[in-house]
């Protein structure tokens, strides 16, 4: 078994739920994923680290930094910055708050965020692309460059459209019906 089918596994144990459920779109589905309850645990930072990292070369993609908006891409840019570091490799993590700070330096992006910088954006779960989207034009607003985003799953091929639409590509290292497939 693969490092990208134990995640996967994962997800199913920990991640997966079936019912009725409203999503932040407000439509209804009858499966929810929080990827948080894998992408925050022990064996998936591992595995989503070095899975991650291999999508990035996979891509061709080399950022200097990666992340999302806060909370759900967090936990994914970080994992990839560790793997990262574990094999000797430069690449760091920030964060993209939903709003800026009041106080303090007031700052949208938190972490180590240099101006001018090729980024990757990240994402737990990639619906309608809204949330990657926001991230986007943060980074972009703070001089960053944007290569791609990176997602755990793609939910709904329409967030990869609304992606696409607006010039990005969207990686994802598995699909919904991937996920619900096992």
């Amino acid at each position: 078994m693969t490092e990208l089918d134990r995640l996967r596994q994962l997800l199913r144990e920990r991640s997966l739920r079936r019912g009725d459920f409203t999503l932040a779109s407000g439509a209804h589905s009858t499966y929810y994923i929080d990827a948080r309850l894998t992408t925050m645990s022990g064996p998936g930072q591992l595995l989503l680290g070095r899975v991650g990292l291999e999508a990035l070369d996979a891509a061709g993609w080399r950022p200097a930094a990666l992340g999302g908006l806060t909370l759900g891409a967090d936990p994914v840019a970080y994992a990839i910055a560790h793997a990262a570091a574990a094999a000797g490799r430069a690449l760091d993590a920030f964060t993209v708050r939903k709003e800026a700070k009041g106080h303090g330096t007031g700052r949208l992006i938190e972490g180590p965020f240099p101006s001018g910088a090729d980024v990757v954006v990240v994402e737990d779960v990639v619906t309608t692309g809204g949330s990657a989207l926001k991230a986007i034009a943060a980074v972009e607003q703070a001089g960053g460059r944007v290569l791609g985003v990176l997602a755990v799953v793609e939910r709904d091929p329409d967030g990869r459209r609304r992606l696409a639409d607006a010039g990005f590509d969207l990686r994802a290292l598995m699909t919904a019906a991937e996920l619900l497939a096992g």
